[in-house]
């Protein structure tokens, strides 16, 4: 039996109604490529024109990401940073300290290790935070682009 399981079953569902902000939100994350600051989120939202105060971008990325549909990161101050989901899953990402692109990472061995100790233990609900950071070939001058992993 899979450990994470109630967790996931309260995911797929936001608390509330959906909000012309939230709807906002979403939107600008949709078009973000890689993973995106609070304040990075509401300056592209400035921007474009939708008006959503600081506040109400925090709050939304914290509902989002309690419900299952953001992945985040931190980057090298601690800072949060967030990524729509995909619908599969939540997956790790190795993200470049230098210009924060980041990428996919095989992470089966993780999860299969995280549900074994939840199960050893006895914890239910348990959630895992596995975070890699490098510089990516881009900034790097010394190696060539090693493709995917």
């Amino acid at each position: 039996m899979n450990e994470l399981a109630p967790r996931r079953a309260e995911r797929g569902r936001l608390a509330g109604r959906t909000t012309r902000q939230r709807s906002a939100v979403m939107r600008v994350l949709d078009d973000c490529a890689d993973f995106v600051s609070a304040q990075a989120l509401h300056d592209r939202m400035v921007t474009a024109d939708l008006p959503v105060g600081l506040v109400t971008v925090y709050r939304t990325l914290r509902e989002l990401e309690r419900a299952g549909h953001l992945d985040v990161v931190r980057d090298e101050t601690g800072e949060r940073r967030y990524r729509k989901r995909p619908d599969d899953g939540h997956r790790h990402y190795l993200v470049c300290r230098a210009c924060g692109r980041s990428r996919p990472v095989e992470s089966q061995a993780v999860e299969e290790w995280a549900e074994r100790t939840a199960r050893l233990s006895g914890y239910a609900a348990v959630e895992h935070i596995v975070e890699l950071t490098g510089i990516c070939t881009r900034c790097r001058t010394d190696a060539p682009d090693v493709g995917d992993i």
